[in-house]
This record gives structure tokens, C-alpha cells and sequence, in this order.
């Protein structure tokens, strides 16, 4: 099946180098699409948990791919989140078709989209960052649990289930907080005179209409690749959020290589070079 021509995706919270991360599926998802303009909306390597010992293929299978879509010409441009911060020193950066910045202004058939992570307008992220770490941490624990006990479901034909998911759904988390975070988030687009706004890091994929006493603004989060495996796509003039499903694996050719470690900076250099020289 020939890959879907896409003007723009934009992905977010893949949060590569962790147990959590549906690294399979990111990939899988990107042999799918031939983006002119892929967007990586924050939070896709997780520094605050990398460990050298872990980094299995499957994730830089989807490094390769990235790395694959700028040799086809595709431009990538990645915005750094509060998990992969270590990259805001870097902020517009260009190396051939690869773009560092923190945050980015479209115009889109007169449109403005202000496209950023989000953790800016986390009140825990900046007054109990270590707080947030913990959270992390203790979330990464939980899904290494999870991926056992999913093992043992498999051995009896039990379906798979993530526990932090059900925990989230039992608790029924509070949603003023997403509502505060979404009107913050739209009150900063209509200064800036935007018409659309999209972000991540709450991995809580949304598209609606926020009406203010200032204007109308439409917010668009991307979701993430962890729990709901969503992206927000730009095609025929139109932004829409995109499900990404087990029958969209069955129509992807999974004869795919995997990379080693070498392979993929040997690559990723040789990019660099060409549009350098």
C-alpha cells in the first residue's frame, strides 16, 4: 500500500527510551505517510529516564525512519519538550532538513497555527519539577509491571491492557485541570493572533472549539504513543486528528531494517553533510 500524502504530521510524546513507548507502532506509523513537513511536538527521546543499557531496535527503528523521510526531502522539525529539554540550547538550529526550535508559527492559507509542547503552562513542571521526575519514574516502573503481567495475559489468551490507563479511568482524573491548561493554552493564541493552536504533553488527544470573551480559537492536542497512538495531520487545507489503528499495521509492509547504533548516526551524519556542504 502506497504510503498517504500528508502536507504535515504532527507527533508527539512518543517517549522513546522507555518501557512505555509503542516504538512498533511510531514506526509503523511513519512508513505509512510521506509528509512533506514532519513535526516532533516534544517529549519523543525521555532523558529524564534514558539509560544507555536500554534503547532496544524497535527504537531506533524509529529514528531511522526520521532519518529516512529528510533523505526523501521530507523537512523535520523537531520541538523540544520538558523531556527532551536538553535540546532547548539548541533552539533554531538548522542542519539540512532538520529544524531544532521550541516552538513554531504557520501560516496556513492565511491562517496562523502555533504549533508548541505545552509544559509551559504546567504549574507542577516549574514549581516541583522533581515532583514531576518522581511521577515519571514511578509511571516507568509501573509499565515495566504491566508488560509482565501482559506477558502472562498472552499465555492465556487474556487481550493486553495498560495499567496506568485503567488506573487514570478509575480515578476519573480531573478534567478542570485539562480545562484550565486548554484555556491558558487558547488565551496565549489569540495573543499571538492565531487561529489554531496545537500542542502535546498532556497525552490527551483533543480537537474543540475554545470560545473566549477575546475571540474563538480551535486546540488541537496530538495526543501521545504511549496510551492513545494519535497525531494531528494538515492535508487539503484542513487540520485532523488522526487514530492510528491495528488495521493500519495489516496495510504496512513490516519488512522493515533495523538499524544498529552506528548505522543510524553513520546516516544521520551523512545527512548533515549533504545539505552543509
Amino acid at each position: 500500500m502506497e504510503p498517504r500524502k500528508l502536507e504535515i504530521s504532527v507527533i508527539s510524546d512518543l517517549h522513546l527510551a522507555t518501557h512505555g513507548s509503542k516504538a512498533k507502532s511510531v514506526a509503523k506509523y511513519l512508513k505509512s505517510i510521506q509528509p512533506e513537513t514532519l513535526i516532533l511536538n516534544g517529549d519523543i527521546i525521555d532523558s529524564w529516564r534514558f539509560s544507555r543499557s536500554y534503547f532496544p531496535k524497535p527504537h531506533l527503528k524509529v529514528i531511522r525512519h526520521i532519518i529516512k523521510l529528510m533523505e526523501k526531502g521530507t523537512k523535520v522539525i523537531y520541538i523540544s519538550g520538558n523531556h527532551d529539554e536538553f535540546l532547548r540550547k539548541f533552539s533554531d538550529v538548522e542542519l539540512g532538513n532538520l529544524k531544532i526550535c521550541n516552538q513554531i508559527t504557520l501560516d496556513l492559507n492565511g491562517e496562523k497555527t502555533w504549533i508548541f509542547h505545552g509544559d509551559i503552562f504546567d504549574h507542577t513542571i516549574h514549581r516541583a519539577k522533581w515532583l514531576a521526575k518522581i511521577g515519571a519514574a514511578s509511571k516507568g516502573m509501573l509499565t515495566m509491571i504491566n508488560e509482565y503481567l501482559n506477558m502472562v495475559m498472552k499465555m492465556f489468551g487474556g487481550k493486553e491492557f495498560t495499567i496506568y490507563k485503567s488506573i487514570k479511568t478509575r480515578l476519573g482524573k480531573d478534567r478542570s485541570v485539562y480545562s484550565s491548561f486548554e484555556k491558558a493554552v487558547g488565551m496565549a493564541a489569540l495573543k499571538r493572533n492565531c487561529q489554531t493552536v496545537i500542542c502535546g504533553h498532556t497525552h490527551v488527544p483533543m480537537d474543540k472549539t475554545l470560545k473566549t470573551d477575546f475571540g474563538t480559537v480551535r486546540y488541537l492536542n496530538c495526543g501521545d504513543w504511549v496510551e492513545h497512538f494519535t497525531a494531528t495531520e494538515y492535508s487539503n487545507g484542513n487540520w485532523s486528528m488522526h487514530y492510528y489503528s491495528e488495521t493500519d499495521e495489516e496495510s504496512v509492509n513490516d519488512e522493515l531494517d533495523i538499524p544498529n547504533e552506528k548505522e543510524v548516526l553513520q546516516s544521520l551524519l551523512k545527512e548533515i553533510m549533504l545539505h552543509t556542504a
